[in-house]
């Protein structure tokens, strides 16, 4: 299996014939407004452009996961995105509650899948995992997605945590279903009100500790409000000694892993 991380919580993975793309952002640098104008420096999204070698991998695209696309997450799906879903035709698995929006703009939605269902997919299976989108008033106004747990035929087994504070349901997903990659969005993100809308340091060293396996850290350095740099995650991870169990790729990296 190889991860090929294109940006933010962009990600393809390759299994076999299968390259299934994760939460499409691929519009161009700067295409987006900010998402915090006081808290954090008003920069437009995104805030990198997508890495060279990106195109040369999306030709190859076959399905797409998308954990939440609502209410203003275009960090997640940004036009860009959809035009590429609808122009090629991907079979899409998402959220139950975000089928109706991805059906209404012609995006071939496959598999709505609720919190915790377990459907078939590609000769494996894939499960929802509830996550939630910040602590207190904020969360409910953040249109709460889901998190993703992979399991392909010979690959190793994949968690994706989608956007999410650290819950009992995640701790659920890293301890009971023991995946051989647990993806983390550990951008520390925040808006201009409320409580942290991602996992804080501390929680992300909480779930690097909880992971069984190997760690991915995404959702950094793209956005104007996840003020989390991979310097500052690396330095913390190496004094808590868990730097050895997780990657922090830079975009257009390719990680590569054992099949089972």
């Amino acid at each position: 299996m190889k991860i090929h991380h294109l940006r933010n919580a962009t990600f393809i993975i390759e299994a076999g014939i299968n390259f299934i793309l994760v939460d499409p952002m691929l519009g161009k640098k700067g295409e987006l407004p900010p998402l915090a104008f006081i808290r954090h420096k008003r920069v437009r999204n995104p805030l990198v452009p997508l890495p060279e070698n990106s195109r040369q991998i999306l030709d190859k695209v076959t399905h797409c996961l998308i954990t939440h696309c609502q209410k203003g997450h275009i960090d997640h799906l940004d036009q860009a995105g959809k035009d590429f879903l609808q122009r090629n035709n991907i079979s899409v698995i998402c959220n139950a509650q975000d089928a109706a929006y991805l059906q209404a703009r012609d995006i071939n939605v496959e598999l709505p899948i609720d919190s915790w269902q377990s459907s078939p997919l590609l000769g494996g299976r894939i499960t929802a995992i509830p996550a939630q989108h910040g602590r207190g008033l904020v969360s409910y106004f953040m249109a709460n997605g889901v998190g993703f747990y992979l399991q392909l035929p010979a690959e190793p087994s994949i968690y994706i945590s989608g956007d999410t504070v650290y819950t009992n349901a995640v701790d659920h997903a890293l301890v009971e279903l023991n995946p051989d990659i647990a993806i983390v969005a550990a951008g520390a993100a925040s808006l201009d009100v409320g409580k942290p809308i991602l996992m804080s340091l501390e929680e992300i060293i909480t779930f690097i500790n909880t992971a069984p396996h190997k760690v991915i850290a995404n959702h950094l350095e793209a956005l104007n409000h996840c003020p989390m740099t991979r310097v500052k995650l690396k330095q913390t991870l190496q004094e808590q000694d868990i730097l050895y169990k997780t990657l922090i790729p830079n975009d257009g990296d390719i990680l590569i892993f054992n099949s089972n």
